[in-house]
């Protein structure tokens, strides 16, 4: 497994040279939520469709 230094570091020789400091953020910051999320799934930390509906329900303007 990669350290976070050695992930970035490869993402950083993958894109394009003329990429903006921004560009790279945005990017970086997609990368973490997407590992989080499948870290969240191996973990058994989500919810059915079912019953995120039944959570939201209360939001729901009547």
């Amino acid at each position: 497994m990669q350290s976070a230094k050695e992930e970035v570091m490869q993402f950083l020789k993958e894109i394009p040279d003329n990429s903006t400091l921004e560009e790279i953020q945005y990017h970086l910051y997609v990368r973490q939520k997407i590992q989080r999320g499948i870290k969240d799934v191996e973990e058994r930390r989500t919810y059915s469709q079912k019953e995120m509906e039944k959570r939201m329900e209360k939001w729901r303007i009547k």
